[in-house]
């Protein structure tokens, strides 16, 4: 039968909306906040990135495995939404000040915290709404529309209020954070479970430490993983200093600021919208082949970047991540659904795709800082996407076709880590 309640979608679609909105509250400016209250340099800044990086990299893996073995339970989203509720407590009594009187503390606690409630999160976030699309019959894009949504209704706002008082910021990720809990509490998983199309998941043979291992040997997952770390990976890296850059195209930082607000919510909006449609893209020229364009995308951003000379050169490159994220998105998994073990789509989206990133992250932020500082902006975004250039044509290469007629069959989740039907379990 069809899913039987649209009310379940629109809650699902409302914690995405939430959750990025608490997020973006807090981090969509973060590195101006860094520079701005705390009083920290580039390099200081990107030893701040590679911190939350390694953080984000440790729990991943927990939080996928963990999220495996819960299936539809929510057990975990409760656990996200009361850290966003704490989110203003924490970054305004304890991290500011910790990374005053002791950065090396700061640092690590802050990543400890940031890494639980946001960016470890936001893999358990998605892979769990792909996991309700599944069993609910609703397509993943359109609901993560919402979360696009939420990001950009969010830096509207703190690009206007952080120039009035950046704590305001921290205070709407945890009202965030409480209508989030709210939500979650209203979502009915019966729903899900009742639904045929979630039949074929919940009778699959339970997640093992044996299936986690199997995906260590598969070539396939290396090289995705190839793909995520040189490709998506390294556009991670450049975009975490972005505003401070494109800031210094304003006579005053507070211009460019509040102006970072506007060009960043406008850029969500429009990534809503290419949400919309990216699963039709996908469906018509292969999750390879969109892994690829969304490489490509990011690929001319991060060197158009660093040619531009204008306020407006750098603002069109910013538009560009409105086209490479919904894509990448749909595309990172259909290419898992196709190539490995559906159950187990929590752990390869945060460890193949989410931890990818932050390892990514922890080695070339500190470096990428300092070369901010002493190369300047336009000579490192350069040279990264030189380095992306080599891994996307690497990835080329290693990452599999789609097997024929993919969009066209139903992809069930009673398969091995490898791929390959398993028997029914008892």
């Amino acid at each position: 039968m069809a899913f039987p309640k649209q009310r379940e979608y629109w809650l699902v679609s409302g914690l995405l909306f939430f959750f990025f909105f608490a997020w973006s509250s807090s981090y969509s400016l973060f590195s101006i906040w860094l520079h701005r209250v705390v009083g920290l340099g580039g390099t200081e800044t990107g030893f701040i990135f590679a911190a939350n990086a390694v953080a984000a990299l440790l729990i991943q893996p927990f939080y996928g495995a963990l999220q495996d073995r819960f299936g539809l339970s929510r057990k975990l989203l409760v656990w996200i939404g009361i850290l966003l509720a704490l989110a203003a407590p924490f970054s305004i009594h304890i991290y500011a000040r910790l990374l005053l009187e002791n950065a090396v503390l700061g640092a690590v606690v802050g990543a400890g915290f940031l890494g639980f409630a946001m960016l470890a999160a936001v893999g358990v976030i998605e892979s769990y709404t792909e996991r309700l699309s599944r069993c609910g019959g609703f397509e993943f894009g359109t609901a993560r529309t919402w979360g696009s949504l939420g990001w950009a209704a969010a830096t509207a706002v703190v690009g206007v209020i952080f120039n009035i008082d950046p704590n305001i910021a921290f205070y709407l990720s945890s009202i965030s954070g409480v209508i989030f809990l709210l939500i979650l509490a209203c979502l009915d998983l019966k729903a899900f479970q009742q639904s045929t199309s979630a039949v074929p998941y919940l009778r699959a043979a339970p997640v093992t430490s044996h299936d986690l291992l199997t995906l260590l040997r598969l070539p396939r997952f290396w090289a995705l993983g190839l793909y995520l770390t040189g490709v998506s990976g390294v556009y991670m890296v450049y975009e975490q200093q972005f505003q401070v850059y494109f800031a210094s195209f304003f006579p005053t930082a507070a211009e460019g600021t509040r102006a970072y607000g506007y060009l960043n919510s406008s850029q969500v909006l429009v990534e809503a919208l290419c949400m919309l449609f990216a699963p039709w893209l996908v469906a018509r020229i292969g999750a390879k082949q969109g892994l690829i364009l969304a490489g490509a995308v990011m690929f001319t951003r991060i060197l158009g970047s660093g040619l531009a000379d204008t306020a407006w050169l750098i603002a069109a490159c910013k538009m560009l991540h409105a086209l490479e994220v919904p894509i990448l998105l749909v595309a990172v998994f259909k290419y898992i659904a196709f190539n490995f073990d559906s159950r187990l789509s929590a752990t390869l989206y945060l460890v193949g795709y989410q931890f990818a990133q932050q390892l990514t992250a922890m080695l070339l932020a500190p470096v990428v800082g300092y070369g901010y500082d002493h190369l300047g902006f336009a000579q490192v975004y350069i040279l990264l996407s030189g380095l992306v250039g080599v891994c996307l044509l690497l990835s080329w290469r290693l990452l599999r076709a789609d097997p024929p007629n993919a969009f066209t069959k139903t992809v069930h989740a009673d398969r091995n880590a490898d791929g390959s039907p398993s028997s029914s379990p008892a």
